[in-house]
């Protein structure tokens, strides 16, 4: 990042020369043009320009403003695509189509048998075919309008969907068998009601507008009032309790499976295998410093920065290394649904007794089950709460933090 502190190239004396000679002759030259009086489509003419101007620089101050404050996934367009068919796929189709409606793309049909109608020629391929699709094209939400006699079909498609952090809806009909959620939560596209396999307050723009918010307000300051004179301290007592970087920085996966460059303060001494084994009690990589810094959670503190960016939240699933991802993902249920939301600095899993190594696939299940439970029941006081238990958890003394 070096190349942003450079400061601007020197000017060569023969250029500075020519600039200085050339300046008068534009004064002059505006003095010509200022003597005429501009004509009515002149004025127009410049009038109109300005407001362009004036246009795409709002544009671009947007555009600028939703990057920092990452606005624009709150109102992202989805990508869908529908497996079966029948009425009720046909009108969610259509539902699509409709203009005025916001925030879906249909983007194919997959049936195992030939389909008539307008949803013919949208008909891509078989049901086994969609799973590939979703993959290849980044899917969003799975429709799911097979018949309840296809049970197996259905199930390994859903299963599908969670392994793979995509959103699977039901179009419920008489003989469905998959438990949905209560009826005041079916989402209706047209006429058609559709239910999901779990409740998710965040899928609520207003709600995630509000949590976003929240992130801003209390990442910046943190980074102002805190942060600002911690981290030369910290970096001081880094650099001197072993040789390396003051920061460890490590990919790590965010909402929706993107990736991300995850901040802490290095707590152990380089070795070449961070990024493979997790920390264990008494881990001789550990340097006095981050021993401390891990206690006190003081290393997470960067991350105040990943959640300015947006890659993370304040509150949420704590981000695993991608060979835990890799390593628990087709063994544990639900594991990539923690990836339905962004991830946190703290979690409910951490106040609750799971941080730090996950030795067994049983404790990696438990906390899996309590992030879960978190996206399934988030309330912005859930949020407040979590992070209040996480302040005196850092100031009393936590077993699991080592």
């Amino acid at each position: 990042m070096a190349h942003f502190f450079r400061g601007p190239p020197p000017i060569n004396r023969s250029e500075r020369t020519v600039k200085h000679v050339e300046r008068p002759h534009r004064t002059a030259n505006l003095r010509t043009v200022s003597t005429r009086k501009p004509t009515r489509s002149e004025l127009n003419q410049e009038l109109a320009t300005l407001l362009r101007s004036g246009q795409r620089g709002l544009t671009t101050m947007r555009s600028g403003l939703n990057q920092v404050l990452t606005l624009e996934p709150l109102t992202s367009v989805k990508d869908l695509i529908i497996v079966g068919d029948g009425p009720a796929a046909q009108e969610i189709f259509q539902y699509c189509q409709d203009q005025t409606v916001r925030g879906y793309r249909f983007r194919g049909l997959f049936s195992d048998h030939p389909v008539e109608g307008v949803l013919g020629p949208q008909r891509i391929g078989d049901v086994e075919a969609a799973k590939a699709f979703a993959l290849q094209n980044r899917i969003d939400i799975v429709y799911c309008a097979l018949p309840g006699t296809r049970k197996d079909a259905i199930t390994d498609l859903m299963e599908f969907c969670e392994r793979n952090t995509i959103r699977f809806r039901v179009i419920p009909s008489g003989d469905s068998f998959i438990p949905v959620v209560q009826a005041s939560e079916l989402e209706f596209h047209g006429a058609v009601p559709v239910s999901k396999l779990r409740n998710e307050p965040l899928d609520n723009r207003w709600n995630r507008i509000l949590k976003r918010s929240f992130d801003i307000v209390f990442s910046l300051f943190v980074i102002v009032f805190v942060l600002s004179w911690l981290i030369p301290i910290l970096a001081l007592a880094v650099k001197l309790s072993s040789p390396g970087p003051v920061f460890f920085k490590q990919t790590r996966l965010g909402e929706g499976k993107k990736k991300f460059d995850c901040y802490k303060f290095r707590s152990m001494r380089v070795n070449k295998d961070a990024d493979l084994k997790q920390a264990t009690r008494n881990d001789p990589r550990v340097t006095r410093v981050g021993a401390f810094l891990r206690k006190s959670n003081l290393d997470e503190m960067p991350q105040f920065f990943n959640v300015l960016l947006g890659h993370m939240s304040v509150v949420g699933p704590r981000p695993h290394p991608l060979k835990l991802n890799d390593q628990f993902r087709d063994i544990i249920d639900k594991y990539m649904v923690r990836h339905f939301v962004r991830p946190g600095i703290t979690g409910w899993a951490q106040v609750n007794g799971f941080r730090g190594e996950t030795r067994t696939p049983e404790l990696m299940e438990k906390r899996v089950d309590l992030d879960v439970w978190y996206l399934e029941n988030w309330s912005f006081l859930l949020d407040l709460k979590i992070v209040v238990k996480t302040v005196t958890n850092m100031i009393g003394r936590d077993e699991r933090a080592y």
